[in-house]
């Protein structure tokens, strides 16, 4: 890629991360569900990596707005269940920073982020999952999908 192609990117970027406020909630959906995250200012965010390899779980890391977005794009939720501020948010965030205790049902990124936002841990999508079995076969399925593709980016890293 040119320059100007990294340059025009970064602008647009960097553009973007502007109009999102501190603290705010983000979603990009993947194949089966929502990944959440924390905006945290200078187009970055804090969030619970989770699937990071085959049967390998990553720890709250930091990252950048395209990284976080990994190709699907993101939204910002609007803030409703916010009982913190925007600099309180970002400081919950940032404190778990190397936190590696990721748990697909008790301590995903969904409850790392309405922890940030409320100080209650839960997630909306597991509670759905729960209470739909069928909804849990297709983001099972989802998941191990991604897994693969990510597994399959590793094998194809080890033999590059």
């Amino acid at each position: 890629m040119s320059d100007d192609h990294h340059i025009g990117h970064a602008q647009r970027l960097a553009a973007i991360s502007a109009d999102i406020p501190l603290g705010a909630h983000l979603k990009t959906d993947r194949r089966g569900y929502v990944h959440h995250g924390i905006y945290v200012g200078n187009g970055e965010v804090v969030h619970y990596v989770g699937f990071k390899g085959f049967l390998r779980c990553g720890p709250v890391e930091k990252t950048t707005l395209a990284g976080f977005a990994g190709g699907y794009g993101f939204r910002v939720e609007p803030a409703t269940q916010a009982r913190y501020v925007e600099a309180e948010i970002v400081r919950r965030a940032t404190a778990r920073l190397g936190e590696d205790d990721y748990r697909l049902l008790t301590n995903n990124c969904e409850h790392f982020c309405i922890w940030c936002l409320s100080g209650e841990s839960r997630s909306e999508q597991v509670e759905a999952l729960l209470s739909h079995p069928w909804r849990a076969l297709l983001a099972i399925v989802g998941v191990l999908c991604s897994a693969a593709g990510i597994l399959g980016q590793d094998l194809a890293d080890v033999t590059a």
